[in-house]
């Protein structure tokens, strides 16, 4: 399971909970941060915060800090979705194309590729509807983490 820190920002009564979570880029503990061009956009953009619902089994209240989890199959299922299907029926369209349509340029199959492309994310779409409400790819909450450090004068104290 692939896990992150959160704070909880809303509450919803039907079992779930709105988490604000910040993105965060590993540049700082990198060697080559200054003549890394990842590392200049990281900066650029700086560190930004993302609302997500997740399932609240564990019941959190307003502002605790907890462990969101996603587990790793769904996140490998959505990236390839995502990623790699469109591109596939790019290619495939394309091929289809040349075949069907060889000797007349490479309009055809340009028009081809861009139009598998399209049915690629189409499909993206259609997927990405279907499993929008299913549990198995919405983020959970894992566990609520203990109370908050206080900070007095500088210092942290438990």
């Amino acid at each position: 399971m692939i896990e992150e820190t959160a704070r909880v920002i809303a509450v919803d009564e039907a079992g779930f909970a709105w988490v604000e979570t910040e993105r965060k880029t590993t540049c700082g503990t990198c060697s080559v941060q200054k003549g890394c061009g990842t590392s200049v956009i990281a900066k650029l953009f700086g560190q930004r915060r993302t609302q997500v619902r997740v399932i609240d089994p564990v019941g959190v209240s307003l502002g605790d800090e907890v462990i969101i989890g996603l587990e790793e199959s769904a996140l490998v299922r959505g990236s390839l979705a995502v990623y790699i299907l469109p591109l596939l029926c790019m290619l495939v369209f394309a091929a289809l194309g040349q075949w069907l349509w060889t000797g007349h340029g490479e309009l055809p199959v340009v028009a081809a590729g861009l139009t598998g492309l399209l049915a690629g994310l189409g499909i993206v779409g259609g997927f990405t509807r279907r499993i929008r409400r299913d549990p198995r790819y919405q983020p959970v909450v894992v566990r609520r983490l203990g109370p908050p450090a206080i900070r007095i004068h500088g210092v942290l104290a438990p």
